[in-house]
C-alpha cells in the first residue's frame, strides 16, 4: 500500500498532473490544500473544476464550510481512517497539495503539544488587540527564529499559537515540532514540484489575472460579512477586503495578491526543502515521475 504524496507551491500546477496521475494509477486524490476544504471558496483556491471532479476520485474537496471548525489534528485523524478503508480497494492513494503542516499530520504526524492555560491564551490575545499583529511578529522572531521563517506571518492564529507555547515550555515552538514520526501502516512516497523561480512567479501572476478574470471579486464579495473568521484570512480575499474597506484600490489588491502569494510559495518550498525524502522533479517531467512511482512497486 503506497500514499504518494505530491506537494509543491501554489501555481505550479500540481492539480493537473494529480490527475493523470490518479488515471494512470486507478488511484483516489486526497486533497492537502486546508482551503480546498471548504465548499464556498472555489475560484480564491483554485479548486478542481467539476470536470476534473469527474476524471478522479477526489476527497476533502468542499467538504467543510468556512464557519466549520478544522485543524490538522483533526485532519490526520479523518485521512488516516479515510486510507484504512481506501486501501482495502486501492494499491495507492494520492496526497495532493501544499499546505504544510496538514501534510505533515499525515505522513508524520502531529505533535503532542502542551495543553495551553487560559491566563497564557488570555496574554498573548490581549496584546494582539492592544499592539497588533507586528508586534506578536516581533516577539516570534525574538522568541523562535526559526519558526517565524516558516509561519504565515499573516495567519495570526498560528503566531499566537507559537507564542502560546514559546510562553509555557521556556523555549522553542519549532523544537517541539520536531518529534518523533507516527509509524503508519502503508509506504509514503514523496514528489516534489518545482520551477526556476522567475518561472514560477510568472504561473502565480497569471493565475491571479485568470482568478479575477473568473470571478474572484464578486466571489470575495459574498462573504465579506465573514471576513473576522481565521478560515478568510487567505490569500486573495484579505487583499480583497481591503479593497472593499476602501484603504487600497482594486489594482493595488491585485498587485499585493501576486506579492502575497509569490511570498507564500517561498515559504512553502523553504518548509518543503528541509525533507530529503521528497523526489523533485518539473510539473513537466510526467514520465520520470512514473518511473519513479514504478521503481518502489517492481
Amino acid at each position: 500500500m503506497y500514499l504518494i504524496a505530491l506537494l509543491g507551491p501554489t501555481g505550479i500546477g500540481k492539480t493537473d498532473i494529480s490527475i493523470r496521475l490518479a488515471e494512470w494509477l486507478n488511484a483516489p486524490i486526497i486533497s492537502s490544500d486546508s482551503r480546498q476544504f471548504y465548499r464556498e471558496l472555489k475560484i480564491g483556491t483554485a479548486a478542481p473544476s467539476n470536470a476534473d471532479l469527474q476524471r478522479a476520485k477526489h476527497y476533502f474537496i468542499g467538504t467543510h464550510s468556512i464557519t466549520d471548525l478544522y485543524n490538522c489534528g483533526q485532519y490526520e485523524l479523518d485521512v488516516i481512517a479515510l486510507l484504512d478503508n481506501l486501501f482495502t480497494k486501492n494499491r495507492a492513494a494520492l496526497l495532493v497539495g501544499g499546505s504544510m503542516m496538514y501534510i505533515d499530520a499525515v505522513c508524520n504526524g502531529i505533535d503532542d503539544i502542551p495543553t495551553i492555560d487560559e491566563h497564557t491564551r488570555n496574554f498573548w490575545l490581549n496584546a494582539y488587540n492592544e499592539k497588533g499583529k507586528e508586534f506578536l511578529c516581533a516577539e516570534l522572531l525574538r522568541l523562535d527564529p526559526e519558526y517565524y521563517q516558516l509561519v504565515d506571518l499573516d495567519n495570526v492564529k498560528r503566531v499566537l499559537h507559537a507564542l502560546e507555547i514559546c510562553s509555557i515550555t521556556g523555549g522553542k515552538y519549532s523544537d517541539i515540532r520536531t518529534g518523533q514520526k507516527k509509524q503508519r501502516n502503508f509506504n509514503i512516497i514523496k514528489i516534489g514540484l518545482e520551477l526556476p523561480r522567475e518561472e514560477l512567479y510568472e504561473r502565480i501572476n497569471l493565475r491571479v489575472d485568470k482568478m479575477m478574470a473568473d470571478g474572484l471579486e464578486n466571489e470575495a464579495r459574498q462573504f465579506y460579512e465573514f471576513r473576522h473568521l481565521n478560515t478568510l484570512n487567505t490569500v486573495g480575499y484579505k487583499e480583497l477586503f481591503e479593497y472593499f474597506d476602501g484603504n487600497i484600490s482594486l489594482e493595488k489588491a491585485v498587485e499585493l495578491t501576486k506579492r502575497d502569494t509569490r511570498h507564500y510559495a517561498k515559504r512553502q518550498m523553504s518548509w518543503f526543502k528541509r525533507d530529503k525524502d521528497i523526489a523533485w522533479f518539473s510539473p513537466n517531467d510526467e514520465k520520470e515521475i512514473k518511473e519513479y512511482i514504478n521503481s518502489f512497486f517492481q
